[in-house]
């Protein structure tokens, strides 16, 4: 009976060990530096925090980068995301949300959506592999027609 308690003590010290050897479920945040326009009724998504496995994916089917739009009157037409690598960041098989990816690259991933309507979103939720967990960087460039919005609508990352 003591033999048991000691080999279970052991065997669970081992595991704990283990556990933080490998660095298992990393968490990350990140920050970004959106320019606000004023006559801009959009609102951009983005995570403010992550997990990061041992191998540099982002856990729970990836991260998701999205629009939003505020106005309660008004709909926009032609509507393009586009999340484009900085630093460090690769993409896997994009799925959208609100809309359909146009360009699925390693590199960059594109939603579109004909009309974006009111108090609606857009979005794509992606796979992820961090290069490096301590600095990485994506940029959001967003074009359609009826606002007044900037083209550049910044950057995300560490």
């Amino acid at each position: 009976m003591n033999r048991t308690r000691t080999t279970a003590a052991v065997l669970a010290t081992a595991g704990l060990v283990t556990a933080a050897q490998l660095g298992l479920g990393t968490a990350a945040s990140a920050a970004t530096q959106a320019p606000k326009s004023n006559g801009c009724p959009i609102d951009l998504v983005y995570p403010s925090r992550f997990y990061v496995d041992s191998h540099g994916w982002v856990t729970n089917g990836g991260l998701y980068f999205g629009i939003k739009n505020k106005s309660t009157s008004k709909s926009f037409k032609k509507v393009t995301f586009t999340v484009t690598d900085v630093k460090n960041i690769r993409f896997g098989t994009a799925k959208a949300k609100g809309g359909k990816v146009t360009k699925n690259t390693t590199k960059t991933v594109s939603v579109y959506t004909t009309t974006l309507k009111k108090k609606a979103s857009l979005g794509v939720k992606v796979p992820t592999h961090l290069l490096n967990t301590r600095s990485y960087k994506v940029k959001f460039t967003l074009k359609g027609t009826g606002w007044d919005c900037a083209s550049n609508q910044g950057t995300w990352g560490v």
